[in-house]
């Protein structure tokens, strides 16, 4: 346990040093919430008349996984800089150096996220005492998964010039395809069926889907595809890992 909160308290304490990160952290979603929700707002699918509404849930998953992914790098970082092997010859089981890693990805996403909430009045939700706790929960569900397949990709690169490039060909797919702007049932069967590949639509869909009561997905599905994505991202990591203390 005190190795787990010792890796926990690092990567914080790296997240602390730079507070500006959090600020401009949110200028993405912002943009996508108000600047393009004011310019589709009239959008015949939008919640109650709010197309601010309606993307929120996407905006926030949005905010995880680019998150996510932007704590991910430290990993990358930590390798560049011989951290990483230094911790692999550490007395400390690699199922625990992995659950740190994911657990402080996904707190750090989390974490950046729920500053957004704050903005939900503004785009015309209203969250109950009920609702506000399992989207926060599910929130923080999504960035454990968000974490894991962040983590399991940048463990590969050894560059942090390299890594951010390709975690952003893959985000951006991953986000456009989702449904965060968009009702996928709308969309081109070709979209419809590539959002089922997409964890972020999983997602997306339980997100939106607390605040809307309308599901694309059921909800048990989406539990269990995201669940099956941290489990075989986990084990992935813990694989990765035990194989850097071979090498």
């Amino acid at each position: 346990m005190n190795s787990l909160l010792a890796i926990l308290w690092l990567d914080l304490k790296r997240f602390w040093l730079n507070p500006a990160r959090l600020l401009f952290s949110l200028v993405q979603p912002l943009l996508y919430l108000f600047v393009l929700g004011s310019a589709f707002r009239s959008a015949t699918f939008a919640v109650d008349g709010y197309y601010q509404a309606y993307i929120f849930p996407g905006v926030v998953a949005l905010s995880l996984m680019f998150t996510a992914s932007s704590a991910a790098v430290g990993i990358v970082f930590d390798r560049q800089v011989g951290f990483l092997k230094a911790l692999m010859v550490a007395p400390v089981p690699r199922v625990t150096i992995a659950l740190g890693k994911i657990l402080s990805g996904a707190l750090l996403a989390w974490l950046q996220s729920a500053v957004l909430l704050p903005f939900a009045p503004s785009a015309g939700i209203g969250f109950s005492a009920v609702g506000l706790i399992l989207f926060v929960l599910l929130m923080l569900f999504s960035a454990l998964v968000f974490s894991a397949l962040g983590l399991a990709l940048a463990l590969p690169f050894r560059s942090v010039m390299v890594f951010p490039v390709v975690s952003n060909a893959l985000l951006l797919p991953m986000f456009f395809l989702s449904g965060a702007l968009y009702p996928l049932d709308m969309a081109p069967d070709w979209i419809r069926w590539a959002a089922t590949l997409d964890p972020a639509a999983y997602s997306v869909d339980l997100l939106r889907g607390l605040l809307t009561g309308r599901y694309l997905f059921a909800p048990l599905t989406s539990l269990a595809v995201l669940s099956l994505c941290l489990l075989v991202a986990s084990a992935w990591i813990v694989h990765s890992f035990r194989r850097f203390t071979h090498n």
